[in-house]
């Protein structure tokens, strides 16, 4: 048992999503790239997400993002677990955005390969903050004394359990990366259409249309509310792109009734641009566990 007192249990991500610095150090954040033209970016290292949304609205193309490689996991898993056979006791979660939206899953797949059982993988079937309500949660679980396999098993379990709602302030980025027409977009810019979309199943999903910003909170409270509620004893967090927190504030505001009997203070963080590059800036975003 000497032994098992001494494994560590290490927690590695990617950067889609979206820790704010500081906020879980003991975790690794593998990066996915971002490229506007011929400049690349490792998103979180070289461009922060104020950085990137000041390029966003500057920019006349929309930015291109890649993948996580499988050598940045490894160069990770390397400096946690030592080289593959050397016989270290330590293990390693990765947990990665939907693999249905990204190949990132798959080179963390490829990059755990070598160290065997000690590290497992966990497809989060989400993005930004519904990945890091999944990535706080592992962290409760290591905690609490849990091993690799245990924590991966409990994550595959309960993650189906995460909602992830987002109010977009404009059409135009989905018109940009090609999800909707160009009149689409024109149109719903002259009514103020404000669109809320969610991931379900790894993959994004349009829940509705609001006309305005109040509407658009009402709905998202209403997403709240066929959830069942939020399990306020799990992770939840809210996010917000753009350069401004006006919207969110706004929406706190507006769904206090939500957060009175959870929490006494509703904290925010940046969405980056892995999410950031398709939604463009003014969208708001809310991430939590279903009460089950």
């Amino acid at each position: 048992m000497e032994g098992a007192a001494a494994r560590r249990v290490h927690i590695i991500t990617d950067s889609a999503s979206d820790l704010a610095a500081g906020e879980f150090p003991d975790v690794s954040v593998v990066p996915l790239s971002i490229s506007f033209g011929n400049d690349s970016f490792e998103d979180g290292v070289n461009l922060t997400h104020r950085q990137f949304y000041e390029k966003l609205v500057e920019s006349d193309e929309l930015p291109r993002t890649s993948q996580a490689t499988p050598f940045a996991f490894t160069q990770v898993l390397a400096e946690k677990l030592g080289q593959p056979g050397e016989g270290g006791t330590d293990e390693a979660v990765i947990i990665t955005l939907s693999a249905k939206l990204s190949g990132t899953y798959d080179s963390a797949l490829a990059a755990a390969e070598p160290w065997g059982a000690r590290v497992h993988v966990v497809d989060s079937t989400n993005v930004t903050v519904g990945e890091k309500a999944l990535v706080a949660y592992a962290i409760r679980l290591v905690e609490q004394g849990m091993c690799a396999s245990e924590v991966a098993a409990e994550l595959n379990r309960v993650k189906g359990r995460i909602r992830l709602v987002a109010l977009l302030d404009t059409l135009e980025y989905l018109q940009k990366g090609g999800r909707i027409s160009k009149t689409v977009a024109i149109a719903g810019g002259m009514l103020s259409i404000k669109p809320v979309i969610s991931i379900q199943d790894g993959l994004v999903v349009m829940l509705g249309k609001a006309r305005g910003s109040k509407k658009g909170n009402n709905l998202l409270i209403q997403q709240v509310q066929n959830a069942g509620g939020i399990d306020f004893s799990l992770p939840f967090f809210l996010g917000y792109t753009g350069l401004g927190d006006e919207l969110i504030k706004k929406y706190i505001e507006d769904s206090r009734a939500v957060w009175e009997e959870g929490v006494d203070e509703v904290r925010y963080s940046t969405v980056g641009g892995t999410i950031g590059t398709h939604v463009g800036p003014g969208a708001i975003a809310l991430a939590f566990f279903a009460r089950g």
